[in-house]
């Protein structure tokens, strides 16, 4: 992992805020597809293939690469933009999302996008696939990491608490979970839906490592990531409390926008929020 420093946190916040751009100019187009989820989760996922990841977008099924499962499959703009920006396929692709014939599918489908490598939909479903991984690499002393992204509402899903126990028991430290805790979900707040804390309790009673950060906050996540690789006794949960919508104020933190797009107008004015603070973040490190 490179070394982090002021600069290449400019960096970082500059290709999330673009990140967030092509997902409205993505979702426009398509006229569907989920807004909240992608904007929270865009810090994260630069964190990851611009920082901490250990990958080639010209080489996308080197064996020694890290996988990322994407669990919560209905975020998947923020995947494909990422994915874009780091160069595993043109940006000018992305405004292909969910037309007929594109190969950016509502849900991200494995081996129709390189860099994506599970397909998934169902909730609640990837860290069982992440674990699967996890103790396959393990079983063939394979050095690399597996990261499941996971959103707050599926760990109401039963499935997923019998894969927590089981990369318990094996002590699967290759396997790095990241959770956004934007609590919300397309009925409400998660708390009000299914409550879920003492979510980090919870982990940790599983013999997990559990790891808590600002999910917009650069130097955290990448710090949390760092601390999690270097875990050899358990795997690690880091739960990133995320801000749904973050960037674009007549989003945050409303759950009507869980599943839903933005119209024309909207997003004429959500892009002109996100390059207002592009140029703030520009100006505040020159």
């Amino acid at each position: 992992m490179d070394s982090l420093h002021d600069y290449k946190i400019k960096l970082l916040e500059e290709k999330a805020i673009k990140i967030r751009e092509d997902i409205i100019k993505m979702l426009v187009s398509a006229g569907s597809g989920h807004s909240a989820g992608p904007l929270g989760m865009a810090d994260v996922f630069t964190a990851l293939y611009f920082h901490a990841l250990n990958h080639d977008p010209k080489k996308p099924n080197w064996p020694e690469r890290d996988r990322v499962v994407l669990s919560c499959g209905h975020i998947a703009p923020v995947l494909y933009a990422t994915l874009a920006h780091a160069g595993y396929f043109p940006v000018s692709e992305l405004k292909t999302l969910r037309k007929f014939g594109s190969r950016l599918q509502g849900h991200p489908h494995r081996g129709s996008l390189p860099g994506v490598e599970t397909t998934s939909g169902p909730l609640g479903s990837g860290l069982s696939q992440a674990i699967g991984m996890g103790l396959a690499a393990k079983l063939n002393h394979e050095r690399h990491k597996i990261y499941c992204v996971m959103s707050d509402g599926e760990q109401q899903e039963g499935n997923i608490w019998e894969a927590v126990m089981f990369a318990g028991k094996h002590k699967l430290h290759n396997v790095i979970a990241i959770m956004d805790r934007n609590n919300i979900q397309i009925d409400g707040l998660t708390e009000n839906v299914m409550p879920l804390e003492p979510i980090a309790k919870k982990y940790e009673s599983f013999n997990w490592n559990v790891l808590q950060v600002d999910g917009h906050n650069f130097e955290q996540i990448i710090f949390a990531i760092a601390e999690a690789r270097a875990i050899v006794e358990k795997p690690t949960m880091i739960i990133c409390h995320t801000i749904p919508g973050k960037g674009v104020s007549f989003m945050e933190g409303d759950f009507l926008w869980h599943g839903k797009p933005p119209k024309p107008e909207e997003a004429k004015i959500a892009l002109n929020e996100l390059r207002t603070l592009e140029g703030k973040i520009k100006s505040e490190h020159d």
